[in-house]
């Protein structure tokens, strides 16, 4: 069980927690949608150097669209919003995600444009170089809200990174705020936000980079952990929660908070973990379930993808989720 360490704590975080998720309303994701280029070779090159790599494939990638996927296969009904080029890139980034039942009608073509990409070289010892054009990222701007809020009708959640410009994703989240819905911010990459951001998020889920980028302060203790949780949420986020991988998670509200142990797994690639920690939340939130409940599969689709190599290809289906929960039904809880 948690323990809540405040006198006022959130009733749920202190209950036993139930398993499966019935959907009824829509998931929305206003984000980054790219291909990933990824080159394997024994060592990065130097600067002017010319190697040979020894594997090389494209993979869908964006945080957006990442997002997009965790929460769709987690069976929730999910909206995509946001731009792609007019490229061959932008027609198979449209097809992984409508074959992971994603809704792409308010993704928007953008012709003359390329689509988001990063290239990626890594080498045997697992290091990486990365260079990300964001193409057809760049241009998402209010017309692309506009598609959003039409919407809102229908929908319980949106989801929001940093990958595309930061003026989107503030008329974005004002949008969802002034409709009702739950705002999730993923402050990925990490970037200073606007103060005028912060009343309009209903969850935060920095890492410690991001939390680290917002708060100005090294989170190098449990205190300066909750330090940074706390004056988060005196910017006026609903909640934050921090995530710290194989350490788990902190939770804040205001009035509560908890430190969450993680799932016991056998992690391969952390890459796209806290994706799928967004969707799994986003998931159980539009299924209506507590936030406590959310935490937990949270929590387990963020652990279940370190299992797996890639980023979309790891995000974990609902069926695994389920499975994880019910072997380590006081993980996180």
């Amino acid at each position: 069980m948690v323990k809540c360490k405040r006198r006022t704590p959130v009733p749920e975080l202190c209950e036993n927690l139930s398993v499966g998720l019935e959907y009824a309303m829509t998931i929305l994701v206003f984000g980054s949608i790219n291909m990933d280029l990824v080159a394997r070779t024994p060592r990065l090159p130097a600067a002017g150097e010319t190697i040979l790599g020894t594997q090389f494939a494209t993979v869908p990638g964006g945080k957006g669209a990442n997002q997009a996927v965790a929460c769709a296969r987690l069976g929730g009904a999910t909206r995509m919003f946001g731009r792609v080029g007019g490229d061959v890139f932008g027609a198979a980034l449209l097809q992984a995600l409508r074959a992971d039942n994603v809704d792409v009608t308010g993704v928007t073509t953008t012709v003359g444009t390329s689509s988001g990409v990063a290239i990626i070289a890594v080498d045997d010892a697992a290091q990486n170089n990365i260079i990300v054009v964001p193409g057809a990222n760049a241009a998402v701007d209010a017309t692309d809200v506009l598609h959003l809020q039409h919407a809102t009708a229908d929908a319980r959640v949106l989801l929001l990174q940093l990958e595309v410009p930061m003026p989107a994703v503030l008329a974005a989240a004002r949008a969802a705020h002034t409709a009702g819905l739950t705002v999730i911010l993923d402050p990925a990459p990490a970037a200073v936000l606007p103060a005028e951001l912060y009343p309009l998020i209903d969850v935060l889920t920095p890492n410690e980079v991001e939390a680290r980028m917002l708060v100005g302060f090294e989170l190098d203790t449990p205190q300066a952990i909750e330090r940074a949780a706390r004056l988060l949420t005196e910017r006026g986020v609903g909640r934050v929660v921090i995530k710290l991988g194989e350490r788990g998670a902190y939770f804040v509200d205001g009035e509560s908070s908890a430190a969450l142990p993680a799932f016991k797994v056998t992690a391969i690639d952390t890459v796209a973990a806290g994706d799928a920690f967004n969707g799994g939340l986003a998931a159980a939130l539009a299924a209506g379930r507590p936030f406590a409940d959310a935490l937990r599969w949270a929590m387990a689709a963020g652990a279940l993808c370190t299992t797996k190599r890639g980023a979309q290809d790891a995000m974990p289906e609902r069926a695994a989720v389920e499975m994880l929960l019910a072997q380590q039904p006081t993980a996180a809880a």
